[in-house]
């Protein structure tokens, strides 16, 4: 299957199903930003539950901005917020210790545009989940596509619908139960060199 899919702040479970499953990846690099969506977002198992990392973002409604434009408001100290939660969350997971050293350089160095740091964080994860695929960028942004399945659907964060994925031991499962779909990060710090075998195990139907 070819996929048309959005790169998102380190995608959640659904995107990566896709991504394993495809034959070629193209990457939407050519739509405008649009707020509150998974671009600049994404959700971890926290103590308390689901727990929103967001990334503060340069940008302005009134004036459409394309999202290769955004720039990201490094003046927050936001990288080392998101940090200090991930290792909250995950640092008693089975295999955080594993993948520390490819992800935690992600978390010290400013990137001054979204989208730039979101490719940085997609190809780090490919190579943490020894995920070989062949991607493309768009140049130009077309609504309808007719030669990929578009799954570009995938980064909006309201009206997500269910997804339906077989459970996997989480580090706080014993308090809140299983939460699905949540960033890939979840699924790397609990299953470690199985996640790609868990991805490719599941299935997500195109719209």
């Amino acid at each position: 299957m070819n996929i048309l899919i959005h790169p998102t702040y380190f995608p959640n479970i659904a995107h990566f199903v896709a991504l394993a499953q495809a034959k070629n990846v193209t990457l939407e690099l050519g739509d405008n930003y649009v707020k509150q969506t998974y671009r600049n977002r994404t959700y971890i198992y926290g103590a308390n539950g689901k727990l929103l990392l967001n990334i503060p973002v340069v940008f302005s409604q009134k004036n459409r901005q394309k999202y290769k434009d955004v720039k990201i408001f490094n003046t927050e100290k936001w990288q080392l917020q998101h940090w200090k939660s991930l290792e909250s969350a995950y640092r008693t997971s089975p295999f955080f210790e594993f993948y520390e050293d490819e992800l935690k350089p992600l978390f010290f160095e400013d990137t001054e545009l979204l989208l730039d740091f979101n490719l940085k964080c997609f190809d780090v994860i490919c190579e943490c989940l020894q995920l070989d695929i062949e991607t493309s960028k768009t140049t130009s942004f077309k609504k309808a596509v007719v030669d990929k399945a578009d799954l570009r659907y995938l980064v909006n964060a309201k009206n997500e619908t269910p997804k339906n994925f077989d459970s996997y031991t989480q580090v706080f499962d014993d308090k809140h139960g299983f939460i699905p779909n949540l960033s890939i990060l979840d699924l790397l710090f609990n299953e470690g060199p199985n996640a790609l075998n868990y991805l490719e195990s599941q299935t997500i139907t195109p719209r």
